[in-house]
This record gives C-alpha cells, sequence and structure tokens, in this order.
C-alpha cells in the first residue's frame, strides 16, 4: 500500500466508524422509521452522497447500528469481567443501568426499544439481530450467576435483565428517571438477598 492510499483508507474507515457510531444514537432517540439517512449522515458529519458508499440501505445502516450495540456490550461485559467477583459484577452492572436513568427515560433501553420496534417488520431478519445482542447479555449474566454457584442460573439471568428491560420501558413511558433509581436499587437488594441466601444455605 502506498503512503497515498494509507490516508485514504484510514479517512475511509473514520467515516465508517463516524457512520455507525451516529447510527445507534440516532436510531436510539428517533426509532427507524423516523430516521433518514440524512438524519444520519448530518450527526456524523459525512455528505449524505457519501453515505451510499458505505451503506447502500438504512437496513444496512440499522444492521451496522446493531453492530454498534453488540461492540458497547463486549467492552462492558469486559471491563466487568475484570472484577475478580461474579457478584461484584452483577452489582456493577445494575450501577451501571441506574446511572443510565436519564438516558433511558428519554429514549428507553438502546437495543430493547430496537428489538420492539424491528419486531413490527415483514422481514423478521434485523430483529434477528436484535435478539442476538440480548441473548448475549442473558449468557453472560447467566454464567456470572452460574459462578456463583446459585441455582437456576439461566432462569435468573431471565429475572435480571427482564427487570432491566421493564424499568426502562416504564422510565421512559412515565419520563421518570428516578424509578430507574429506585427499580435498580431493588435490584441490588435482591442480588444481595440472593448471596445472603446462597451463603447461609452452605
Amino acid at each position: 500500500m502506498t503512503d497515498s492510499v494509507k490516508p485514504r483508507a484510514r479517512a475511509a474507515a473514520d467515516k465508517r466508524r463516524r457512520l455507525t457510531k451516529e447510527a445507534a444514537r440516532v436510531l436510539h432517540e428517533q426509532g427507524v422509521e423516523r430516521t433518514t439517512l440524512a438524519d444520519i449522515a448530518r450527526a456524523a458529519d459525512v455528505p449524505v452522497g457519501n453515505v451510499y458508499y458505505y451503506f447502500k440501505t438504512k437496513d444496512e445502516l440499522v444492521l451496522a447500528a446493531l453492530s454498534e450495540h453488540s461492540a458497547h456490550l463486549d467492552e462492558l461485559t469486559h471491563r466487568l469481567d475484570r472484577l475478580p467477583d461474579p457478584y461484584d459484577r452483577l452489582r456493577a452492572l445494575v450501577e451501571i443501568w441506574i446511572g443510565q436513568r436519564d438516558v433511558a427515560a428519554r429514549h428507553g433501553c438502546p437495543t430493547g426499544t430496537l428489538a420492539a420496534e424491528l419486531d413490527k417488520r415483514a422481514d423478521g431478519t434485523l430483529d434477528a439481530e436484535a435478539g442476538r445482542v440480548i441473548r448475549r447479555l442473558l449468557e453472560w449474566t447467566g454464567h456470572q450467576f452460574r459462578a456463583l454457584g446459585l441455582p437456576d442460573p439461566d432462569d435468573l439471568a431471565v429475572t435480571l435483565v427482564s427487570a432491566y428491560q421493564g424499568m426502562s420501558l416504564l422510565a421512559n413511558a412515565l419520563r421518570d428517571p428516578d424509578l430507574m433509581a429506585r427499580q435498580g436499587a431493588r435490584l441490588l437488594d435482591w442480588l444481595d438477598a440472593l448471596r445472603a441466601g446462597h451463603t447461609g444455605a452452605a
């Protein structure tokens, strides 16, 4: 690769990265149907005509946004995995959710709201991709409960993630970030009780 090609390749990669990142944000804030390619191009500071060089359709941008959600989840779980205790990882996850309460109250859960909207479409392809992101969160959460030696770890994971989706939905519907804080505190108490009960049983 010549020296002149390298900067062009870096610039192209940077544009695609900006488009992907902004697609995830704008789609979360506005929803799929209300969002245009021009909205995403404007947010990414990329001429709208250039968008088609990277993404031929809005569906391709939605898929890229879902990849961004997946990458964000990977980054989050890798960071949490540095904590030595699975219990501390689960508590830290809930605390992160609580910390995102203002965004959730305005727009809901990024992946959950996208999955719900895409489910209404006929082709069933993109909603399956959104489901995969949520399934990965369930798998990671289930692994933490399993590492704690708790019974029915996968069901506990469903309980935890369902609680998050529910409180995000209600906080958004009621525009009430404090609801996220209150329900998040209840989840922390639930985790404490699970651990105490398991420790007591042992």
